[in-house]
């Protein structure tokens, strides 16, 4: 079961740009910032008291967000649910009727799993399952 809005995703194209902006928005440096190799992303973290902001910049011209910045540009890119049981939580939505892209887990930035499902079947939002991974893939 979904427990809180976990974080907002944000495709940038340029990550030391955005840090600047974000930082200044919120007055403070970002909490980290990694590059997630099997995505072709490097991410930076804001965290808020209750929410995370995720500015998330392409480090490949063929990552998934370089697509998403060409078709759309800048902007939220998605939201991300934090669940207990990623795997339960999967099979619940798939039984439900949803569309799923990712029907197993895969390793996401900071240290979790992450699943997501296709916007087709939730009213053009793309949203994230996301939970602290307590074993490695």
């Amino acid at each position: 079961m979904m427990k809180k809005l976990s974080h907002i995703g944000i495709a940038v194209q340029d990550l030391r740009t955005s840090v600047e902006i974000f930082a200044k928005l919120f007055g403070r440096p970002p909490a980290g910032s990694e590059n997630v190799a099997d995505q072709k992303v490097n991410i930076a973290f804001f965290h808020l008291p209750n929410l995370s902001v995720e500015l998330t910049e392409p480090a490949s011209a063929d990552s998934v967000i370089a697509r998403f910045i060409e078709k759309r540009g800048e902007g939220i890119h998605h939201l991300s649910f934090e669940v207990d049981d990623i795997d339960a939580e999967i099979q619940r939505l798939k039984a439900a009727g949803f569309q799923l892209i990712d029907e197993k887990p895969r390793k996401g930035a900071d240290g979790c799993l992450v699943a997501f499902l296709h916007p087709k079947s939730t009213n053009g939002v793309l949203i994230e399952l996301s939970q602290k991974a307590s074993i490695s893939l």
